[in-house]
């Protein structure tokens, strides 16, 4: 019989059922496990579910037990895969979940941004209206979207969602090229000519060595006065304080970010801090966060257990 514990239960909300897989298993759910208790929890496992919980070479090699890691997310960098391939420890993730919600999160905050709805919230909030003592007021710009320009960093198939979207409600859509890189291919655009050239610019890629601070000083001083900069991918993509600092300066009209350098944010985060600015808006990491989306992730959970002792492994890293 097979013991499967899920070490961070809570990082999917309690409405969202997680199918129990069809092999004979032990099932043990925690909200949350601090890295103090891995190893105890997981002693006896045969299947370890983790969404962020850390599973680093140190704690893997004090389980001998362990036959297969899911990952409830698509993100890894939580699980130190090459020591799994060197012990020959499966992983597998969740992918292909998000498609949908993502993008329309991404849309949602254009949207938002463009119109400044925030900005206008705030203003009735103020009272600002009776103080005009008009039927309606303007004390902010409002934008069109059809027949605007998105640039898209990362053409996966969250990047080439939201491409979809903007279609439809008429944007042009520009991929960008890898930054720095000297040849560009058939379908992108240089890196820096979507900079400077899209009036609204989103990050759907990785996060590595080479994209970490990929959004900084020189990148928003490309950008157009007007453009709004969303990211939806991983907070290091992006400089935090350069973003708040090019706000201010007017270099950038808005932004809108789900994601941060560290989460949970708090008031040491130049966002947070910040989050009074009517042209910023943030999101707590919900943008892959729809119902549909997230019972996608819980059933792919248990496929995976599934497909694992049926031999017939799905997702493998």
């Amino acid at each position: 019989m097979e013991h499967i514990v899920f070490l961070d239960r809570d990082t999917i909300p309690a409405h969202i059922t997680i199918p129990s897989p069809d092999v004979a298993h032990q099932w043990q759910s925690y909200p949350a496990t601090e890295p103090s208790e891995v190893v105890e929890r997981l002693r006896e496992a045969t299947v370890v579910i983790t969404n962020k919980v850390v599973l680093n070479a140190h704690i893997l090699a004090q389980l001998p037990e362990l036959k297969l890691i899911v990952v409830a997310a698509t993100g890894y960098n939580n699980v130190d895969i090459d020591w799994c391939h060197e012990n020959q420890l499966p992983v597998c993730n969740i992918r292909g979940y998000a498609t949908r919600s993502v993008p329309e999160h991404v849309i949602a905050m254009l949207f938002s941004l463009r119109r400044n709805l925030v900005a206008y919230q705030r203003d009735i909030q103020n009272d600002i209206w009776r103080e005009k003592n008009q039927f309606c007021f303007f004390t902010h710009p409002i934008g069109d979207i059809a027949g605007s320009t998105i640039g898209i960093i990362g053409s996966g198939s969250l990047g080439q969602g939201v491409a979809t979207l903007a279609k439809a409600i008429g944007m042009k859509v520009l991929f960008a090229e890898r930054k720095g890189s000297k040849v560009c291919r058939e379908g992108y655009t240089p890196f820096e000519t979507v900079l400077s050239q899209a009036d609204a610019v989103t990050l759907h890629c990785p996060l590595t060595d080479e994209t970490e601070n990929l959004i900084s000083d020189n990148e928003l001083k490309l950008m157009k006065p007007e453009s709004i900069l969303i990211n939806a991918g991983r907070g290091g993509l992006v400089d935090e304080k350069a973003l708040i600092l090019a706000l201010k300066k007017g270099e950038i009209a808005g932004a809108g970010m789900d994601v941060f350098t560290e989460e949970p944010a708090d008031y040491s985060n130049p966002l947070v801090a910040n989050a009074g600015m009517p042209n910023l808006i943030l999101t707590p990491h919900v943008a892959w966060g729809s119902d549909s989306s997230l019972q996608t992730l819980a059933n792919q959970v248990s496929d995976n257990i599934q497909a694992f002792f049926a031999g017939k492994p799905n997702n493998l890293l």
